[in-house]
């Protein structure tokens, strides 16, 4: 069974940096896709960033896109988040997911999900 341990999140200001970090077991990392979703107070789940290991693939959504990135460790099976610049309206819940790509990018419905730091940025 996947497990997916996230760390990282907590207040931040706005225009600061947090690191989001998720480690997972129980499966082979090579063959899936692990990234964040995250889902504000009042408004519906939304796909953040997304890495593939085998080929290096990348997805981010145009939100975040050249102030988050995605990258990992397979040594660790980690993946990290950086967040930079942050905004008030990237206030969420940050869920770690795992899966393959097909269903965690383009279905958006990731098999695996971990609790989920809450990532607050006040304003």
């Amino acid at each position: 069974q996947v497990q997916l341990v996230e760390s990282g999140g907590g207040s931040v200001q706005a225009g600061g940096s947090l690191r989001l970090s998720c480690a997972a077991s129980g499966y082979t990392r090579s063959d899936n896709t692990m990234g964040w979703f995250r889902q504000a107070a009042g408004k519906e789940r939304e796909r953040v960033a997304f890495i593939y290991p085998g080929e290096m693939r990348t997805y981010y959504a145009a939100s975040v896109k050249d102030r988050f990135t995605i990258s990992q460790d397979n040594a660790q099976n980690t993946v990290y988040l950086q967040m930079n610049s942050l905004k008030p309206e990237d206030t969420a819940m940050y869920y770690c997911v795992a899966g393959r790509w097909s269903a965690v990018v383009v279905a958006g419905t990731p098999p695996s999900w971990g609790p989920g730091p809450q990532v607050p940025v006040p304003s």
